[in-house]
């Protein structure tokens, strides 16, 4: 009898061993094997439903079949202002990352049965996948999740899929924008059972702290231009106010929940502070730091108002070169700090994160003007 065993690797490389079994494995052969099946929706946010990208799979379970990169986790984000769209946020650590892996339910017993009949009726059908780079055909399926014969030393089988029982079967799930990376395969605990209400013992289990940082990951903020006055045209020697309305300044909460595993966090990024770089060493920044604090009223700087031509503005800078045919280019860095809250009572900080646009900045050789 003839046992498939298919393996899913980054890049393309899917490897199949066919095992030839009599009492033990006497060869495998190697080829290359794609996963088909009807398309497996994950749940995106605002509560809607997409595909994964690029993911495939049974109706079975939902994810059961699923490609390696489809979530369960529901994501849904509230805030960010009025800013015209929206983008990432960077993390100021660059050495920060958000989870590449991490494992959830992806079955009850009901449904990993009919995934099994369904291989019994067509062994040459969709494989189950068990691991994330792994996956099984009908004779490995039925001795471990239904005859409770563990054959292959993994020190794990059940009886009857567990029927009865009160919990799921998990599996690893990899980060879709981390699935090149080698740690994305960190998560190979073959298909295995949770009772539930409980959380793996495991450093991959979908703790609060590992969904606020997938929620960091989804985060995203208004594309604010700062204001500016005089706005694209400087002049030599005189100050450039610069300020962000409160009304498209505001902080941005992302909540990430896995509801079969009754786990959630909700990550804030909230507004603190503008960061501006002239484009060149002949300027000067206010505050002489250029980094501008947020006001009590949620806003940055002060809009410059009539009869404000000699007066320091609060946030701003000041040229004292002219531009010689390329204009200046001024950034404007907004650093977001980061923190979250969990199920369980759970918190904590994350990286701050930063958002930065680049503004055209031509300054002429005036040295009176009229405002």
């Amino acid at each position: 009898m003839e046992d498939h065993v298919a393996d899913h690797r980054p890049r393309g490389v899917r490897l199949m061993r066919c095992a030839v079994r009599t009492g033990a494995v006497l060869a495998v052969t190697v080829s290359a094997f794609l996963l088909s099946g009807t398309v497996a929706h994950a749940i995106g946010e605002e509560g809607s439903q997409a595909p994964p990208s690029g993911g495939t799979g049974g109706a079975s379970g939902g994810t059961l079949t699923a490609s390696a990169a489809t979530t369960r986790i529901k994501v849904t984000q509230k805030g960010g202002g009025s800013g015209h769209g929206t983008r990432p946020l960077a993390p100021v650590d660059p050495n920060w990352q958000p989870p590449a892996c991490w494992y959830e339910p992806v079955a009850t017993p009901e449904q990993l049965k009919d995934a099994v009949d369904r291989l019994k009726k067509n062994p040459n059908g969709d494989l189950v996948p068990v691991t994330p780079s792994l996956s099984w055909g009908e004779e490995l399926m039925v001795n471990h999740y239904e005859k409770g014969r563990d054959d292959t030393d993994s020190g794990f089988s059940y009886k009857n899929y567990n029927l009865g029982k009160d919990g799921m079967f998990w599996r690893g799930v990899i980060n879709e924008n981390r699935e090149n990376d080698a740690e994305s395969y960190d998560c190979e605990r073959t298909l295995f059972w949770q009772d539930a209400g409980t959380l793996p013992d495991d450093d991959h289990a979908p703790t609060p702290d590992v969904l606020a940082g997938y929620a960091y990951d989804k985060i995203d903020v208004p594309r604010t231009e700062v204001e500016l006055k005089p706005a694209a045209r400087s002049t030599v020697n005189l100050p450039t106010w610069a300020w962000l309305d409160q009304a498209t300044f505001k902080e941005v909460t992302v909540r990430a929940e896995l509801p079969d595993a009754g786990v959630w966090a909700e990550t804030t990024a909230k507004p603190v502070a503008l960061h501006l770089d002239p484009g060149t060493d002949d300027a000067e920044t206010y505050p002489a730091s250029g980094d501008c604090a947020i006001n009590d009223d949620g806003s940055i700087g002060r809009p410059y108002a009539q009869g404000d031509a000699d007066s320091t503005p609060p946030c701003g800078v000041r040229y004292l070169r002219a531009t010689g045919g390329a204009p200046y280019h001024l950034k404007a860095s907004i650093t977001w700090q980061i923190s979250w809250e969990g199920s369980g009572g759970a918190r904590g900080d994350l990286p701050d994160g930063t958002f930065e646009t680049t503004q055209a900045m031509t300054v002429q050789e005036i040295q009176a003007v009229n405002r």
